[in-house]
């Protein structure tokens, strides 16, 4: 009596193994792909917030997406201002009224990831207001203790 049969069932099994595991590997891979598209969207929601907030005049609300901690970075005109406090103070001091803030808008907004806790936002802004300004962006995002903050922004103007 011969054996054959019993292997020729163990090479099938193999086989649907490894099929199997090709599956959930690929599946596995095209989640983190969802994961990091839907987390693109979410920020460039919480930018478009940011903007709705800026337009009510409410800074504090504005501020709340970036990192409250004293090795935030901005970068603006040439300089960098470190820390989440002076940041907050440099915006009250440039835009002490609603005229000066004027409505703020974004546009040609794309993320990009930079990791698994990692992720680049490019932007363009632009200020409707008496003398209109604007320029481009470019924000670094990163997950701390479970929650998506900007960690660095760094902001020029267009020369009109």
């Amino acid at each position: 009596m011969k054996v054959e049969p019993k292997r020729k069932n163990l090479s099938h099994i193999v086989l649907l193994s490894i099929a199997s595991a090709s599956l959930a590997l690929l599946f596995l891979l095209s989640s983190f792909a969802i994961a990091f598209d839907s987390t693109g969207d979410d920020l460039i929601l919480v930018v478009q917030k940011q903007s709705a907030a800026w337009n009510r005049g409410d800074l504090s609300e504005f501020m709340s997406p970036y990192w409250n901690d004293e090795r935030l970075t901005f970068s603006s005109s040439g300089k960098t201002q470190r820390g989440w406090k002076a940041t907050f103070e440099n915006y009250k001091k440039n835009y002490p009224d609603r005229a000066t803030m004027g409505k703020l808008t974004f546009s040609e907004l794309e993320t990009q990831e930079l990791g698994s806790e990692a992720m680049l936002m490019l932007g363009k802004w632009h200020l409707e207001r008496e003398a209109p300004v604007g320029g481009n962006f470019s924000l670094v995002w990163k997950r701390i203790d479970g929650k998506w903050v900007i960690v660095h922004d760094h902001s020029s103007a267009l020369r009109p």
